[in-house]
């Protein structure tokens, strides 16, 4: 499949939530987006499988009553090969075509990956012997690197060895410069891989938590964009209208330049992700 497409793939990313009343609110969310026929939702899943049984329900609920194919997250660290067969099945028998395959964030103090499964490569071929072609199989890219990497090249090596594993596309973390992206994607041409790699967007809608959560990914914020929102200060309308403004440009120069989609991480939220997209007027 080639990274360009005529009708872009636009997909949701959702996390599960700890109480009931933030449960109800994001089927909300997800019925809202529902509406615009994304080709999938996801599901993310808590550092060590930390949240294990709660996404496996909010899965199961979107896929099958908000009526969208929705991607659990799925994690080897911490977990034994029985437990990560178990879930596979359990995902298979539930009509579940689709996970996203990663190493897992360490649980705090956590200092390396424990689990019979080290990284995500040897869970993407994991999947494979137990389930053949039945999951389409999404991994994670790092267009700016990522954070626990040595290096780029190291990094690009890793996406490799992932992507040769048995993956059928991947997503990226998320950027604010749109070249980055652009040149990973050349990058990994080169190197033999010609998987579609979809652009994960973050919506701007709160400047200290999104420069918190930037610096620990290591998603950098252009110097403008950052020096931009620090003097809106506490305007949340001004910041929110310039993040949408910011976004939508990025997200149409990555679709001009042959993205083969979109995947917006929502943080539960169906607006900031629905304006940048109902400007970019994408035919659905």
């Amino acid at each position: 499949m080639s990274q360009t497409q005529s009708r872009p793939s636009i997909s949701f990313e959702f996390f599960p939530t700890k109480t009931d009343a933030g449960h109800e609110k994001l089927l909300a969310t997800a019925r809202q987006l529902a509406e615009y026929t994304p080709d999938f939702f996801s599901c993310t899943y808590g550092a060590g499988g930390s949240t294990r049984d709660r996404t496996l329900n909010t899965v199961l609920q979107l896929d099958g009553e908000v009526k969208v194919p929705t991607a659990p997250h799925l994690s080897c660290v911490g977990d034994s090969k029985a437990e990560l067969r178990d879930l596979l099945n359990t995902y298979k028998n539930a009509g579940i075509r689709r996970i996203v395959a990663l190493r897992g964030d360490l649980p705090s103090g956590m200092g390396m990956a424990s689990g019979e499964l080290r990284y995500a490569n040897e869970l993407v071929e994991f999947i494979r012997a137990e389930t053949g072609g039945h999951f389409h199989i999404e991994i994670a890219a790092y267009p700016e690197m990522h954070p626990q990497a040595r290096n780029f090249e190291d990094d690009l090596k890793n996406f490799v060895r992932k992507a040769q594993a048995g993956a059928s596309s991947a997503i990226t973390q998320y950027f604010f410069n749109a070249d980055c992206y652009f040149y990973f994607v050349e990058r990994v041409r080169k190197l033999g891989v010609e998987i579609p790699v979809v652009p994960g967007i973050m919506p701007i809608t709160n400047y200290s938590k999104l420069a918190r959560f930037s610096d620990a990914c290591g998603a950098e914020i252009p110097r403008w964009v950052r020096k931009q929102l620090e003097a809106y200060g506490d305007d949340i309308e001004s910041i929110q209208a310039f993040g949408e403004e910011v976004i939508s440009r990025m997200c149409e120069k990555l679709l001009a330049g042959g993205a083969p989609g979109l995947h917006f991480y929502t943080l539960n939220q169906a607006e900031p992700s629905l304006a940048v997209y109902r400007n970019l007027q994408i035919a659905r």
